[in-house]
């Protein structure tokens, strides 16, 4: 049994991403990660997003569908925020600093509404991958899961992207995001690159057009743009 197998009973991930990501699921350092994890719930540490969420990102949005990869830091550390997809929160939770941000800048470039909600789930349904460079995080404690593991798996996440696929667009927004920078092809896709939305970052992201760069660039390749629309998974079921 892999390391994968024994995550299994909890965590649903689509098939193409196991077929991906082959050898990455082999690797020692993946099993030292979950390894981890099981040791972090045996100590009854409460983690978030919760098991079934953990890979939610590459549920969503199948291999061969990505388009576009949106890169976060860690997932949201409170009660009931965390929910898989970067950036994104569950419903009836307060949208956080940075997702306000990212909203407002969608607003001034190509004129969506600021919605009442943070999910995510309509822009993954159309190929947009939001993943975080680490993928779990311990209770009120930010960054508590970095350097165990999950930065050696979401290398092997960009990189198999960068060499399985060609003319993805990727969104690197803030340090952490443009360290993965260094696993991506560039004359295979493209790379737009802007200071994180985060408050912190007083106002750097703001301006950077991405989202309707990213749609110039889609449709000069013949693809369809992204409709950038926060629906509700409700208004948008999974295709």
């Amino acid at each position: 049994m892999n390391a994968l197998d024994q995550l299994k009973d909890e965590i649903r991930i689509e098939s193409s991403w196991e077929t991906a990501l082959y050898e990455a699921f082999q690797s020692p350092s993946f099993a030292e990660l979950v390894a981890f994890l099981k040791t972090e719930r045996a100590r009854g540490e409460c983690i978030y997003p919760p098991g079934p969420r953990i890979f939610a990102a590459f549920d969503r949005t199948p291999f061969e569908k990505v388009k576009v990869v949106i890169i976060g830091q860690d997932p949201y550390h409170g009660p009931g925020q965390a929910n898989g997809l970067c950036f994104s929160v569950g419903p009836g939770i307060a949208k956080p600093p940075s997702l306000q941000n990212i909203f407002k800048e969608l607003q001034t470039d190509i004129g969506i509404p600021i919605p009442d909600h943070g999910q995510l789930e309509a822009w993954a349904d159309q190929g947009v991958l939001l993943m975080n460079a680490t993928l779990t995080v311990r209770a009120h404690q930010a960054a508590s899961h970095q350097r165990k593991g999950w930065e050696q798996f979401t290398d092997a996440v960009i990189r198999a992207l960068s060499e399985q696929q060609s003319g993805l667009v990727f969104l690197l927004w803030g340090n952490a995001a443009k360290e993965k920078g260094a696993h991506i092809d560039r004359s295979r896709h493209h790379v737009l690159e802007a200071p994180h939305p985060s408050p912190l970052a007083r106002g750097g992201f703001f301006g950077c057009k991405h989202f309707s760069r990213t749609n110039a660039i889609l449709t000069s390749q013949g693809q369809n743009p992204i409709d950038w629309t926060p629906r509700t998974p409700i208004e948008s079921p999974i295709q």
